[in-house]
């Protein structure tokens, strides 16, 4: 199955040196919808790092393995990384003031790579980039396989696949549109050629673009089939991005694997019965919601007096659907639809998980979305998001509990140790 996932192949080398992981508290968890009861710190326990891969579970009154290096983590939460499925990494350059030398061609690609560090210091080991300008996340993670730098695990859609639309003058080298059938399959075959990891197609327009009614389906019918037939046949998954609920209906019915925002499913409890029965998940979006209606890093909306950068029609909208969203993620989870964490922003994970919390889910319902059910989400269940033998050794230590108080893991100062692929990258 590694062919299939080229962020697989690009990984780095695994840590030289076995670990011996003692005297931590460990987050354990499943992915299973409304499981709370299931995530629990199990105390006095140790963990063993070897080649890149969790090879024991033991207690702390263990001796230590033969070869192993012991990091005493002094009764802190030892957990999977974070993964952020919805993200849109592209290192933003910034305005430069007037008369300032203009930036270069090429520099974004600088930015990226600092932001990409930024992740792992934050915790998240693996992100799931849902749109980018042209070829930049693979050529930062080819960057990330030959040595250039560290930063997170990158799955890539490649390109947006979308029907001929507004958005496509809006969000510059993001999208491939296409129309027809035969169109759609060719465009998918081509993401694929070019190093995706799953398949994101437009459903419905996009609420970030005044041009765009983000309510209709985009597609007819047969465009949609061929999407999802070509991507599954080939064994990658398909990542829908769905607002209105036509598009919604249209995305579940048709099997997509992730509907992401769907801010309106809370109207209709047969969608969200289909997506339980389905196995398929919600990455709701919260804080993609709060940036576009200007509400800066707040957790309680009434604390923030808006400051969009939108137009005033575009951010009444983000207001309304945060409302909006937030109801249809908690009616997510009261139908047993699993819920992944996608913050739809840059080094927000953090964020997003306050949010959620704040919004209604419990924070064991909010680590597991960043953890076991985000892993579900991108089709690593079998390799990360859980800290079991065999899955892959990416994980933090963090001082405090995150399941008494979530926005610990919002404050790079409380995470003690970053561990990547067995290989400790920050501490």
């Amino acid at each position: 199955m590694t062919h299939r996932f080229p962020a697989l192949i690009a990984a780095p080398a695994p840590g030289q040196r076995p670990l011996w992981l003692t005297n931590a508290r460990l987050f354990t968890a499943t992915a299973e919808a409304g499981a709370a009861e299931g995530a629990t710190l199990r105390a006095d326990s140790a963990v063993l790092v070897r080649d890149g891969l969790i090879s024991q579970i033991g207690d702390a009154s263990d001796p230590v393995p033969p070869g192993a290096r012991p990091v005493d983590l002094a009764n802190r939460v030892l957990m999977p990384g974070l993964t952020d499925a919805h993200t849109h990494a592209s290192g933003h350059v910034p305005v430069t003031a007037k008369g300032a030398e203009a930036p270069l061609p090429g520099i974004a690609a600088h930015f990226l790579q600092a932001e990409l560090r930024e992740y792992l210091t934050r915790g998240v080991t693996t992100i799931r980039v849902c749109g980018s300008q042209g070829l930049m996340p693979q050529e930062a993670r080819q960057a990330m396989r030959y040595g250039a730098f560290r930063g997170p695990r990158l799955l890539t859609c490649g390109k947006i696949i979308s029907a001929t639309a507004p958005g496509g003058r809006f969000y510059g080298d993001m999208y491939r549109e296409a129309d027809g059938p035969d169109d759609m399959r060719r465009a998918v075959r081509e993401q694929l050629k070019n190093g995706a990891d799953f398949v994101k197609v437009m459903t419905t327009g996009a609420r970030s673009n005044e041009l765009e009614d983000p309510e209709p389906l985009q597609l007819t019918d047969p465009e949609l089939a061929a999407i999802t037939d070509e991507a599954h046949r080939l064994g990658y998954r398909v990542c829908a991005h769905a607002e209105g609920l036509d598009g919604c209906e249209a995305a579940i019915r048709h099997g997509a694997d992730t509907i992401e925002h769907g801010m309106y499913l809370h109207r209709r409890p047969d969608l969200l019965a289909a997506m339980a029965a389905n196995g398929q998940v919600l990455v709701p979006t919260l804080s993609g919601y709060y940036w576009m209606a200007g509400l800066g890093d707040v957790i309680d909306p009434a604390d923030a007096e808006p400051r969009p950068d939108m137009p005033p029609v575009l951010a009444e909208l983000a207001v309304r659907n945060l409302q909006e969203g937030a109801s249809s993620m908690r009616a997510a989870r009261e139908a047993g639809v699993k819920i992944a964490l996608g913050s739809d922003m840059s080094l927000a994970a953090g964020l997003e998980i306050q949010r959620m919390v704040y919004h209604g889910l419990s924070p064991a319902d909010v680590l597991r979305a960043a953890t076991a059910t985000a892993a579900e989400a991108l089709g690593l269940a079998d390799r990360l998001g859980t800290i079991a033998e065999g899955k892959a050794a990416d994980l933090l230590a963090v001082d405090g509990d995150p399941l008494e108080d979530p926005a610990i893991l919002a404050d790079p100062a409380n995470i003690h140790l970053v561990i990547q692929l067995g290989a400790q990258v920050t501490a």
